[in-house]
């Protein structure tokens, strides 16, 4: 069966192109700073949000009928949407997938049954990933949706719960394997509480410590070499979540020994809800060596929730990808797309538009970034605005010669230090004329 009709694979026509159905900046064989468009931005659709979101907000109930959802079986619904999943994949052109674990195949009654439903769509999806080429990016697992997890799950109160959660991640991370992912992504959907009142924060955190620590000596021993990522999200579901930002992330692998083993997956929506840019959030990770993977979205600014919408913005994707590109690029991440369709955006064809200007406008971004790295318009004024750190006084600091006595002595022989202009409007014009 064909559940997205009258669509053909999507092809590249170019900026002067009219067609809606076309790339007008993403082609794939494109080169840029000497590699491919295609492997630069390693595009990824997720499973979730495509596939299982149909419109449900909490005011109301989903508004988009799709054919591989009508089934009175949920196995046979699981199914169909793989179908599904593999011809949008296929005719969008995009390299690669992911998915939570109930995304892809639905719980039964308890979890031997519940794997075996799994392993079943598993098999499916590794067969149309031999026939298709196309190749999962990562895996995660979801351990917030069921009612077990109310009280999150590796940092729940209950040892019965936190044993059902590594249980669910070990499958997880072996089907994963088994579909040659690149990495494998924890997101604490409700790893954090409501109130203190009822929470033991101290006894919470050394737990989740000790579940990822669990997790990479199983990732070890079934010889999984992807890469472990954490989703870093400030709030929603919870009121204060552990995985808040960029920073607090950073901080907790290093204090339970994991930052040589996790890197970060940055989410644009995330980062503004954290109060942060998703420039600054990429910029922090690059710093310290833990940027990894991207989940390529954007939030509403009017709204205060996390409203996963397809990327638009060509500032955000352009300064975005100067910071991916100065980092090397990508290695077993991507750009993945959590991001959903709007509720009144109900037929299966707009799944095609909003990827396609997604896939454009990181595209553009990607030109953008490859100029402004190449010409380089605002290295020389970073370089003359730190040049100080450079002369005598700047790198005796910097290389740990001097001290509070050393620093004293200097500014009561020198005086007043000189300032000089942040000339940032300046700078946002010149970034104005690249865009």
């Amino acid at each position: 069966m064909e559940y997205f009709p009258g669509i053909t694979p999507i092809q590249y026509e170019g900026p002067d192109s009219k067609n809606p159905l076309a790339f007008k900046h993403y082609n794939p064989g494109e080169v840029v700073m000497g590699k491919s468009m295609a492997e630069h931005l390693r595009f990824s659709v997720c499973y979730w949000h495509t596939f299982k979101s149909l419109g449900a907000d909490p005011f109301g109930p989903g508004t988009m009928i799709r054919e591989y959802n009508n089934s009175s079986d949920p196995m046979k619904i699981a199914e169909m949407t793989m179908d599904a999943a593999f011809e949008f994949f296929t005719k969008l052109g995009a390299p690669f997938w992911c998915f939570h674990d109930r995304d892809i195949a639905p719980e039964a009654d308890n979890l031997l049954e519940t794997n075996k439903r799994l392993d079943h769509i598993v098999q499916i999806a590794k067969k149309k990933q031999d026939e298709t080429g196309i190749k999962l990016l990562w895996g995660t697992t979801n351990m917030f949706s069921h009612r077990r997890f109310l009280a999150g799950a590796s940092t729940n109160p209950s040892p019965a719960v936190y044993a059902y959660a590594a249980s669910q991640v070990k499958k997880a991370m072996e089907v994963t394997h088994e579909l040659g992912g690149a990495g494998y992504v924890f997101w604490g959907g409700r790893e954090g509480y409501d109130t203190l009142l009822n929470t033991d924060m101290k006894r919470e955190l050394d737990h989740l410590g000790a579940f990822m620590n669990m997790a990479v000596d199983y990732k070890k021993k079934i010889g999984f070499d992807g890469q472990f990522y954490i989703e870093p999200k400030p709030k929603e579901p919870t009121k204060h979540q552990y995985d808040f930002d960029a920073g607090s992330c950073y901080a907790f692998l290093q204090k339970y020994g994991l930052a040589d083993q996790f890197k970060l997956n940055i989410e644009a929506n995330h980062a503004t809800l954290a109060g942060h840019t998703f420039h600054h959030e990429l910029a922090y990770c690059a710093a310290n060596g833990i940027l990894g993977s991207v989940d390529a979205n954007r939030g509403d600014l009017l709204l205060g929730w996390d409203t996963d919408q397809f990327p638009t913005d060509l500032y955000d994707t352009s300064l975005a990808m100067c910071i991916i590109l100065q980092n090397g690029g990508f290695t077993t991440g991507g750009l993945n797309f959590d991001a959903k369709v709007r509720r009144q955006s109900i037929d299966p064809d707009d799944l095609f538009h909003a990827h396609i200007g997604g896939m454009d406008a990181f595209a553009r971004g990607l030109k953008i970034a490859a100029r402004i790295l190449e010409e380089k318009p605002f290295g020389g004024f970073i370089q003359k605005r730190y040049a100080g750190w450079d002369e005598q006084l700047g790198a005796d600091i910097e290389n740990g010669k001097v001290g509070f006595e050393e620093l004293e002595a200097y500014t009561l022989k020198n005086g007043e230090p000189a300032v000089q202009s942040g000339r940032q409007e300046m700078l946002e014009n010149i970034l104005n004329e690249y865009i």
